[in-house]
């Protein structure tokens, strides 16, 4: 009887056992760059409530006065009006409860911990709802609340964004504007349009990213501001609108709100302004459990701080037909 051993050559299937694998942490694919938060001026609250108070328009007794008259001008005496009922933002809380198996902490938190990937999960989808809300919040979304007046169509009947349009809305809000927003379908609209016309508009590099500019102002991309009521529509057409910004609390424009929070998580990888994160305990089942709130809002100072472009065309093309 032999003791000879016959030994199979090594495959790939035995040797990916032995393997140490390169891993990567989750990959959460509906993650935004979130330029709108980068761009807009934030302004911390210690009340959570935010009143604009606002002058009344019109002649005041203050009025400058030029006078020819031998003895002088007239002082006029009097005050600058106020309205009575300034508008006043309430914070909005957005959370979720995140549940972490203790068990799983244990056993599986190498090379990466379990809890802190879920609340950075977590926190990543709060701060995409809150850029959502900030535009399309029904009581202070920015597209609700544009002045009547500061809100235009497209010159064009198709609908196409044109330079002629961007200039409409730049005489709407002439004092320092500060951004475009636009969906990512809508910016490339506008460029074919603009190459067109045989004007390609420059681009600049801001916040690690690069964007076209129009009369140097930049045109940021969000798919926040939805294509036929959604983010990524199937569609190759459809309507979207455009916003311009002037931000800043000096310059009367349009800033964010968040609560200043005593308690606020200042962990490295998921603090954040106005983001609470509460351990709320351990149940029988060995269940950890995390509560993850976001107070945020954004108020208008001026009517002129804001303008928009509604009914914009996306899907226009002038090579070949749709």
């Amino acid at each position: 009887m032999s003791n000879e051993t016959e030994l199979n050559a090594l495959n790939k299937s035995r040797a990916y056992q032995l393997t140490d694998i390169a891993k990567t942490p989750p990959q959460f694919g509906s993650i935004t760059p979130r330029y709108l938060t980068r761009f807009l001026e934030f302004k911390g609250l210690e009340t959570g409530i935010y009143r604009v108070n606002k002058v009344v328009e019109g002649e005041t007794p203050l009025d400058v006065l030029c006078s020819s008259e031998k003895k002088g001008p007239q002082i006029p005496d009097g005050y600058v009006e106020y309205q009575q009922k300034p508008r006043e933002y309430i914070l909005n809380s957005i959370s979720t409860i995140i549940n972490v198996d203790t068990g799983v902490q244990d056993v599986y938190s190498a090379p990466f911990d379990q809890t802190q990937e879920q609340l950075q999960l977590a926190v990543e989808s709060l701060r995409e709802r809150q850029e959502s809300q900030i535009i399309n919040n029904d009581d202070y979304g920015l597209i609700k609340n544009v002045e009547q007046s500061r809100r235009l169509t497209p010159i064009r009947a198709d609908g196409r964004p044109t330079p002629d349009d961007f200039d409409e809305m730049i005489s709407k809000v002439w004092k320092e504007p500060s951004f475009f927003l636009a969906h990512p379908r809508a910016v490339a609209a506008f460029e074919r349009e603009c190459t067109r016309r045989g004007v390609p508009p420059p681009t600049t590099n801001l916040y690690g990213g690069t964007f076209i500019t129009w009369r140097g102002i930049p045109l940021v991309p969000s798919d926040k501001l939805f294509v036929d009521g959604v983010k990524n529509p199937k569609s190759k057409t459809g309507k979207t609108n455009i916003l311009l910004i002037r931000t800043g609390e000096t310059k009367r424009g349009v800033i964010g709100l968040y609560q200043n929070l005593q308690n606020e998580h200042s962990g490295h990888t998921i603090g954040g302004r106005g983001l609470s994160v509460r351990f709320k305990g351990i149940d029988n089942n060995g269940l950890a459990s995390y509560l993850l709130s976001l107070y945020c809002s954004a108020a208008i100072l001026a009517d002129d701080a804001i303008s928009i472009l509604e009914d914009v065309e996306v899907g226009e093309y002038y090579d070949y037909p749709l």
